[in-house]
């Protein structure tokens, strides 16, 4: 913290002097610049020599970026994707070089005139004190552009290219800025300073945090654990948290981990490490690999700690399953289910079916086999997994080991999954092969349980169709 703190003094010295060399009254009349004059400002910055200056203009451009509405940020934002790409005359030029004459220097000044001038702006942005965090916030506002134009009744395509262009400009950028070299693992205790616990609260999406006893109940006991990565450019931000339950055995619901009066156990008593809480804290870094990397390190840590555990296991929700479950059972020639699967899913609509036991053990027949269809043969149009937590899972060298039925009975878990949960197991010594062969020939590695779940006897979508007409 301290080298962190010294860099941040120099950075704000150099500010401060950069300063001195813009002209004497323009940095007040700065703080009312429009979005155009700040565009300009933009243009000069990236064809400024003088690195003092430069930073100092960068801090101004963000310091008034910031003061700015939605609209004025949406507006800057596009103007600075439809006016700072390539320069094309450069690019031809380089190409016609490159033609006639063959090499690696003609071929490295074409790599450098295709580069847009985006990502030059980017870059010079990034030197400002705090630049980093102020651009991880400017591509969250990138987003929600992105999400108007989407949604325009008119779309504008070239618009939304260029604002995907810039999009890609910032994620290029930053998956160099946040790799793993920078990345350093701290664990989250009762002892962490108050303000990064605030954001731990804040930042959980999947079990929410309910305040500070909640938060107090998941990281102060012996039997578990937090985790998260920070990067030295924002060093109270965490970028990715994990919460971890150490047990005797694989547990198959929530509601026992986050119980409030449940009975903590000494950790050396522990065999198992469940993590059942995988947070992406800045949305702003999205594309940005990090759970990956964390969930090793975290494994590493925790065999150095209690060489006793054995078992590292997941405890995951299934965000898509409901939506993809409506979704077959409305369909004329559903996947993954049978006619009889079909009734028998009617009674997912009566109210608190969940909780009559033989409604929900009916329910549980039926469903358990179409969730197994959905993890081990329902696909995206790029052949994946279309759970979105699976696709990570497993492209980690995970196994899906076992399917919950009513692991997540609160209102969240049965709306985004009508409860299910699953586990996904990290076998130390097959992570390397599951990865390859989910990588390669996007296999699901699955146990020997899931796969009995799997019907058999699935009648194809046109006998389906057939039978119903």
């Amino acid at each position: 913290m301290v080298a962190i703190s010294f860099l941040g003094d120099l950075l704000q010295s150099i500010t401060e002097r950069g300063r001195g060399l813009i002209p004497f009254g323009k940095s007040e009349a700065l703080s009312r610049a429009s979005v155009p004059d700040l565009v300009k400002l933009c243009e000069d910055l990236i064809s400024r020599r003088g690195e003092a200056s430069g930073v100092a203009l960068a801090r101004i451009i963000l310091d008034r970026y910031a003061t700015f509405t939605v609209a004025e940020r949406h507006d800057f934002l596009r103007r600075i994707a439809l006016d700072f790409g390539a320069d094309g005359t450069a690019v031809e030029g380089a190409i016609a070089a490159y033609q006639a004459a063959p090499s690696r220097t003609t071929l490295g000044r074409l790599h450098e005139a295709a580069e847009p001038r985006s990502q030059e702006l980017i870059r010079r942005l990034n030197l400002a004190r705090n630049g980093t965090f102020a651009l991880v916030r400017m591509r969250e506002d990138l987003f929600s552009l992105r999400d108007t134009l989407r949604a325009a009744e008119e779309r504008d395509i070239t618009l939304i290219d260029a604002v995907e262009s810039l999009d890609a400009d910032f994620e290029h950028l930053f998956a160099s800025w946040f790799n793993r070299g920078f990345l350093v693992l701290h664990r989250i205790d009762w002892t962490t300073p108050a303000h990064i616990l605030e954001k731990i609260i804040r930042y959980e999406a999947v079990h929410e945090i309910s305040g500070w006893d909640d938060l107090r109940r998941r990281i102060e006991p012996a039997d578990r654990r937090c985790f998260a990565f920070f990067h030295p450019a924002l060093v109270d931000e965490p970028l990715i948290f994990v919460e971890v339950a150490l047990t005797t055995g694989i547990a198959s619901a929530i509601g026992p981990i986050l119980a409030n009066e449940r009975q903590p156990m000494a950790s050396r008593e522990a065999t198992t490490a469940i993590f059942y809480s995988i947070s992406n804290c800045q949305r702003g870094l999205a594309g940005v690999t990090f759970g990956n990397f964390l969930i090793k390190q975290v494994v590493e840590d925790l065999c150095r700690e209690m060489p006793a555990l054995k078992t590292f296991v997941t405890l995951s929700p299934v965000p898509g399953f409901r939506t993809w479950l409506d979704r077959e059972r409305r369909a004329d020639a559903p996947q993954g289910l049978t006619r009889e699967d079909v009734e028998v899913l009617r009674l997912l609509d009566k109210p608190d079916w969940h909780t009559d036991k033989a409604t929900a053990e009916t329910v549980r027949k039926a469903l358990l086999p179409a969730a197994a269809y959905y993890f081990l043969r329902a696909k995206t149009p790029r052949g994946k997994p279309v759970d979105p937590v699976a696709r990570f899972h497993l492209g980690n060298g995970a196994r899906l080991e076992r399917l919950n039925f009513l692991g997540d009975v609160s209102p969240k878990g049965l709306a985004q999954s009508y409860g299910l949960m699953v586990n996904y197991l990290y076998d130390l010594a097959a992570i390397e092969k599951n990865h390859e062969t989910y990588a390669n020939l996007g296999t699901v590695s699955a146990s020997i349980a899931v796969n009995r779940e799997l019907r058999q006897n699935l009648p194809s979508a046109r006998a389906v169709a057939l039978a119903e007409a």
